[in-house]
């Protein structure tokens, strides 16, 4: 008897714990002010001890449930807290870049997808929002900012000058992208998104011609939505991944004889590519390299928004249903060509700034997204660009090599910094060998950041009449 009578006794206990568990949980702020269970209650409950213990223990697992489920979550205030989704989501951008650069599981999916999937998990378990007014200031303040902020070192005249008959391959794989997006729309339109379907085409076409950054600028300009921006994100990355192993797989290493006509003053240059994170760092012989300080990150700041400034001042003069962006993009390009002493020395802090407020976006756009939506859309959108990849490669090498008799080594490194960007056509030409074109690699990767944006976006009209 007595046994049982403590037994009694301790899951009376328990229940009374779980009571006050449940208020507290509810109502983090609201706890004192929380009332205690009369004393009729609590004899109701003597009475209901003759019960089999299973059904009480039961009833306290499924109150714990609903104390910890998101919708309790939410009633706690932490959602409406400006500061706890901000500080989230800057813990989030920075996990996402230390995964890259200190684990091999991060380095496969890059710092963007791990950034996004962290957040899309926890707004889809309830620990932050899928709407707050931090997502907004990101998008409205934080991205217009991170475009010129990757094109600091974008001098046109370097580009011509340096980066050979390199460009020529970057153009031809740049007009090779476009083909492939207006074809592989049309066989496959995206019909399940919905009017997302051509805006992701153009975002997916600006990353394969520019990068990470032309893709945030035309989703940000095309209010894509967040599931959709993580889905697409998500799908490209792993066929964008194969992709690099084919590349990696065809290019013979060593440098070649049928090589590149690249400018001597490129030759005396060289490159050091950090991980994620850090900058991309081109110093010439005898030069030291541009160090990150308070004054070049407070220099980089005020240039950045200056630029964005008179961006939208010239778009609002100029064409007001045109993005801002677009604008802020030439504007800046012009700027480092006319002077490109102040902006060479801003680009180190400038692409630190820049990545932080790109991991921003990502998180953010995690954020905003249903991880169901993104399981269901991944599959249209790995088939889409995996055909549009495709199409782009066969283009490149029909016309490259037909053509334009160009080297097969340099339509491979074209066609990696078309579709990767300049960091990872750099660190190919690094891996195979390739020394002369290490910096025409990292040039026309940046040409890339300064036009494909403005050519994304022209092709809206297009993609929205082949599905009309």
């Amino acid at each position: 008897m007595s046994q049982n009578a403590n037994s009694r006794r301790t899951s009376l206990h328990l229940m009374l714990w779980t009571t006050i568990l449940v208020a507290a949980t509810r109502n983090v702020n609201g706890f004192l002010s929380a009332p205690m269970p009369s004393v009729q209650k609590v004899r109701h409950r003597h009475q209901t001890l003759t019960q089999p213990i299973t059904q009480q223990h039961d009833r306290s697992v499924m109150t714990l449930k609903a104390a910890i489920s998101p919708s309790s979550l939410a009633t706690s205030g932490l959602h409406g807290d400006i500061n706890f989704v901000l500080t989230t989501l800057l813990i989030v951008s920075a996990s996402g870049i230390a995964m890259e650069q200190k684990t091999t599981f991060g380095k496969a999916l890059s710092a963007p997808l791990v950034t996004m999937l962290i957040s899309l998990v926890l707004a889809n378990v309830g620990i932050i929002p899928f709407k707050s007014p931090v997502y907004g200031l990101i998008n409205k303040y934080l991205v217009p900012l991170a475009v010129p902020l990757f094109l600091f070192d974008s001098d046109i005249r370097r580009v011509i000058r340096d980066a050979g008959s390199l460009l020529i391959a970057f153009i031809v794989g740049a007009v090779s992208t476009i083909i492939g997006t207006i074809a592989t729309f049309s066989l496959i339109p995206l019909t399940s998104l919905g009017e997302d379907g051509w805006k992701v085409a153009c975002a997916l076409n600006s990353r394969h011609i520019g990068g990470a950054i032309n893709f945030v600028a035309v989703a940000d300009t095309l209010n894509i939505d967040g599931s959709v921006v993580s889905a697409a994100i998500a799908a490209d990355n792993v066929v964008v991944a194969l992709y690099f192993a084919l590349l990696f797989y065809l290019a013979k290493a060593g440098e070649s004889e049928t090589g590149a006509k690249i400018s001597s003053s490129s030759k005396e240059e060289t490159l050091n590519l950090p991980s994620l994170g850090d900058d991309i760092i081109v110093v010439a012989n005898g030069e030291t390299p541009n160090q990150i300080t308070t004054s070049s990150i407070a220099y980089s700041i005020a240039s950045a928004s200056c630029l964005v400034t008179i961006g939208e001042l010239l778009t609002r003069a100029i064409c007001p249903s045109l993005s801002s962006m677009v604008i802020t993009s030439i504007v800046t390009v012009l700027a480092a060509t006319i002077q490109p002493k102040w902006f060479r020395k801003l680009r180190s802090s400038g692409s630190a700034i820049g990545i932080v407020f790109l991991q921003l976006f990502f998180a953010a756009s995690g954020a905003s997204g249903s991880l169901l939506l993104v399981l269901r859309r991944a599959p249209s959108l790995v088939a889409f660009s995996m055909m549009q990849i495709a199409i782009h490669f066969v283009f490149l090498i029909g016309i490259g090599r037909g053509i334009f008799r160009l080297d097969p080594n340099e339509l491979y490194l074209a066609s990696n910094a078309n579709v990767g960007g300049p960091t990872t056509a750099a660190a190919m030409a690094q891996a195979k060998e390739w020394n002369r074109l290490t910096l025409p690699a990292l040039l026309v990767g940046v040409f890339g950041y300064a036009t494909a944006t403005a050519l994304s976006l022209s092709l809206g009209p297009l993609l929205t009449r082949i599905v009309a």
